[in-house]
């Protein structure tokens, strides 16, 4: 039967247009991208397998024509759209209306090569009916200038990738990967990291009073601050730069600590008197309404999501529904939308708060795509967040949504802000002067409705301040004073939503890929998180020093800012596709392409990029990022280790100390503690090697030396201390038994081996499938083969004990709103709040815990999605399906298209 086949990226979105558009009409999904260049070796044609430019997929010598494959992954999907196509007469390709989408639409398009019907192009912002019933009334034709966007995109990354990561292999390590905005990205943590590794503190102090106001007045205490001596400003933590001196020109007054305090004593008995009251109206205009990165920013301050996290929510809330199109850089709101949004501010909030006119917010992102509305309530008329049946991240991620829409509509908030000074004279002579500020908000207007988190504890804009009512030459007495010293902070690490902000800042690739690009540079181990905070680590410190110096323009913000808006004319139709990846790879002109940076490296000394002296270079201890992980060595020199006493040694830095707290006194500190050194335990006598005992992030162990000439595959033989064991008494002989586990213990009557094993949750015995948990780490090594059986004779203890009382209640998850409890488990203490568990880390304990911290591990936890179940059935079948396979899989050889082609279709 003849039908109308629209195709869309996922399931989701398929099955709730097709419950839209009814009969007449199937939906399917393309499940993501149908094709792509190359991944692997295996996957390249083979006629092009023998050209230099083969391993990129793209033929550089005839104008960066890539070769498209289909992936084993969408070989049966794209089987079954054709298969649908053959009795369908139109073609609606209803994917994204973005640069991806509209690459999705063509590969379907050339793929597919759909005969004697029309193909129209279907867009929409949301998925409600009237929108998709619209779309499917009004459709466009392809926009190629997005498809060549899109594809210069994607062979831009190709070369950069494929052409910067072998070198990364070769002088830095092994499976390390370079990307266009992932490696700036990666920079910019770790140009914050090295910032802070130079800040030097300063000291500096002031007073804080608390002023009486006199019986006339309601509130007659109020706090202020040292402002002035001598009509001289106080210096504050703004008048000092990063080495811990003041600013060249700082006119102000520094106050040290004996100086603060005698000016705190010789004004214990003085007069005060208001000398100026300025006060100014306060108004606070709306927030506009979320773009991707906005939301991605509030929803890490107000929520604890994570960008990827916060995207993946925002992806399941629009494909059914609840909200607007999640990937877009433009804050405007169309007619419906601001009527439904004046309409609910009007029914909640009163008549009071609506201003006359509708508000309009006009994009402040470079070549925003104003075709796209800002994220918003899907519909022309708005579910509030109870209406909608949402539950944990969703609901609080749609609320989050509905307020901010909801607020941009609304009145701007007013009050008073107040500026008071107070002077006196101290009895050493000196002339003082305080200043106290205030503030008052008469009408809150959009505050009622929402406000905006803030960045490193910053003031809200809903926070009042209230003075007394005061006028120039009130009498004042002061009913404390004291001294308070303060030091000056290095800049704070960036957070997700602070990386985010400054990636927008400086038009450093595309909002809609910020969440994956962070994602990326943490799960590739270029950052960690500690806290809230992206931490590099050192191995972020060698990759970025090798691309500074040899890669100075690819790592470069500016250049990676200009390519942006290369990409966006090419999507504009304004330049050429094949002309700008020439330029880049080959070269014109001053600009040196990056082919020949690459053929023309020369020498690089790989151990030169991983050595960084620690509290400098002459202080005889360096840090080298090694195969393992970092490590410090006492190297001999003239200015350092006086007495030789660390000459020669090595110790291992732990995984979770930030670059900025390795100094020179925290180096020496772990050469003194023996947990943070190797410890030499003497050669293995089987295998000849050095074995040595160490600290590693998952407790203390042993671990063989393999040598420097080793294979890249070969893998130290490693045991972890039993609890009963310590790094100050481990021997020789000892390291020798923990190396030979798995031990096997023998062979039961049915041939099944028995096996004595250490594993993450504590001694067990393994006859196949069959494991028994051993009392005692110590029986590995003494247990048996009639002792094993004994064990084995009897039945297995299965189900749990009756669940225990938690160990302490934190309050609400900011996320799912849930009760957050520490239990103990089986495998130690672990937070939950009734969906997701996490396991406290080894620096959390019961004791000192916090809800903040709990929220913080939930998330991470959330991030990695639910626990995959059933993934041992799946296990089993797997070979057997793996051999079939490889009996029928057939190497079909890509078609090599052009976009002209496309055209013609």
């Amino acid at each position: 039967m003849a039908h109308k086949l629209v195709i869309v990226e996922s399931p989701a979105k398929a099955q709730k247009i097709g419950s839209y558009l009814g009969q007449g009409y199937v939906v399917e999904s393309s499940i993501g991208h149908i094709r792509d260049l190359p991944q692997s070796a295996a996957d390249i044609p083979a006629k092009i397998k023998d050209k230099w430019w083969g391993r990129f997929g793209v033929d550089i010598d005839n104008g960066f024509e890539p070769y498209y494959v289909v992936p084993k992954r969408s070989k049966d999907q794209v089987k079954k759209l054709k298969s649908l196509l053959k009795d369908a007469d139109e073609l609606f390709l209803a994917t994204d209306e973005d640069r991806e989408g509209e690459a999705i639409a063509w590969h379907l398009l050339d793929e597919l090569k759909p005969k004697g019907i029309p193909v129209r192009r279907m867009v929409f912002h949301e998925i409600t009916e009237p929108a998709i019933l619209a779309a499917a009334e009004n459709p466009r034709d392809l926009d190629m200038d997005l498809v060549e966007a899109q594809e210069a995109r994607r062979i831009l990354d190709r070369l950069y990738g494929y052409e910067v990561s072998p070198v990364l292999w070769k002088k830095v390590m092994s499976g390390l990967s370079a990307g266009r905005v992932q490696s700036v990205a990666t920079r910019l943590v770790v140009d914050r990291e090295r910032e802070r590794m130079r800040f030097h503190v300063a000291s500096y102090w002031d007073l804080d009073a608390t002023f009486d106001a006199g019986a006339k007045n309601d509130q007659r205490m109020f706090p202020a601050k040292l402002h002035s001596v001598d009509d001289v400003r106080v210096a504050r933590g703004s008048d000092f730069t990063q080495d811990g001196v003041l600013k060249d020109g700082a006119k102000v007054v520094h106050l040290d600590r004996t100086r603060a305090e005698t000016l705190a004593g010789a004004l214990q008995e003085s007069t005060f008197e208001v000398r100026s009251v300025e006060s100014k109206p306060y108004r606070r205009s709306p927030y506009a309404p979320f773009r991707t990165t906005t939301l991605q920013q509030e929803a890490s301050r107000k929520l604890g999501m994570s960008a990827s996290v916060t995207m993946s929510v925002a992806q399941r809330l629009y494909e059914n529904g609840f909200i607007t199109y999640m990937r877009t850089d433009s804050s405007t709101l169309s007619g419906a939308a601001i009527d439904a949004a004046r309409s609910q501010v009007r029914e909640l909030y009163g008549a009071e708060y609506l201003p006359d006119a509708p508000r309009t917010y006009a994009g402040k992102v470079k070549n925003a795509q104003e075709a796209h509305e800002a994220i918003r309530p899907a519909g022309d008329t708005f579910r509030t967040p109870g209406q909608t049946g949402l539950t944990g991240e969703q609901f609080r991620l749609y609320e989050l949504i509905w307020m901010r829409t909801v607020a941009s509509q609304m009145k701007d908030a007013t009050g008073q802000s107040v500026s008071v000074r107070i002077g006196g004279a101290a009895a050493t002579g000196e002339d003082v002067v305080f200043s106290a500020s205030g503030r008052t908000i008469t009408f809150h207007g959009f505050l009622k409705a929402y406000v905006e988190g803030t960045d490193d504890g910053g003031q809200k804009d809903d926070a009042e301040t209230r003075l007394p009512v005061l006028t120039e030459g009130d009498a004042l007495s002061a009913a404390s004073i004291a001294a308070a010293g303060h030091e000056t902070k290095p800049p704070a690490r960036y957070t997700e939503a602070t990386l985010v902000k400054e990636l927008e800042e400086r038009e450093i690739g595309r909002p809609s890929t910020y969440a994956s690009i962070i994602k990326t540079i943490v799960d590739r181990g270029y950052v960690y998180k500690k806290g809230n905070a992206l931490v590099p680590a050192w191995l972020a410190f060698s990759v970025i020093r090798l691309m500074e110096e040899h890669f100075p323009r690819q790592i470069s913000y500016e250049f990676t800012a200009q390519m942006e808006d290369v990409l966006d004319e090419i999507a504009a139709g304004r330049k050429e596709r094949k002309t700008e990846l020439a330029e880049f790879y080959f070269g014109s002109g001053d600009v040196e392409g990056l082919k020949k940076l690459v053929d023309g490296l020369g020498d690089i000394d790989a151990r030169e990029l991983a050595t960084f002296p620690i509290g400098g270079p002459d202080s005889g201890i360096h840090l080298r990022v090694g195969r393992y992980g970092p490590y410090l060595e006492a190297v001999p020199t003239d200015g350092g280790d006086d007495d030789g006493s660390l000459a020669g040694k090595r110790a291992n830095v732990p995984d979770d100390l930030p670059p900025d707290e390795l100094t020179l006194e925290k180096a020496k500190e772990l050469f003194a503690n023996p947990a943070g050194e190797e410890i030499q335990l003497g050669r293995h006598p089987e295998s000849g090697l050095e074995v040595v005992a160490k600290n590693g992030r998952y407790g203390p162990y042993v671990t063989e030396v393999l040598p420097e000439d080793a294979k890249k595959s070969a893998k130290p033989r490693t045991g972890s201390l039993f609890k009963s064991m310590s790094l100050d008494t481990i021997s020789l002989e000892d390291a020798v038994k923990l190396l030979s586990l798995p031990r096997v213990v023998g062979t039961a009557e049915d041939g099944e081996e028995i096996t004595a094993q250490n594993g993450r949750y504590g001694p067990y015995l393994k006859k196949g499938t069959d494991s028994r948990t051993l009392p005692a780490e110590e029986q590995l090594l003494t247990i048996t083969l009639d002792e094993a059986l004994k064990i084995y004779a009897q039945p297995k203890q299965r189900g749990r004990a009756a669940a225990a009382p938690p160990l302490k209640e934190l309050g609400n998850d900011p996320v799912s709103g849930q009760p957050v409890v520490v239990k103990s488990g089986r495998f130690g203490e672990y937070v939950t709040d009734g969906e997701y568990n996490a396991t406290l880390r080894k620096d959390d304990s019961v004791e000192s815990i916090t809800l903040e911290r709990a929220a913080e591990l939930l998330a991470e936890r959330r991030e990695r999605g639910p626990a995959k179940k059933g993934a041992k059935k799946a296990a089993k079948k797997a070979p057997a399906k793996k051999a079939a396979a490889k009996k029928t899989t057939a190497k079909k050889a890509a078609t090599k298209t052009t976009k002209a082609a496309a055209k013609k279709a």
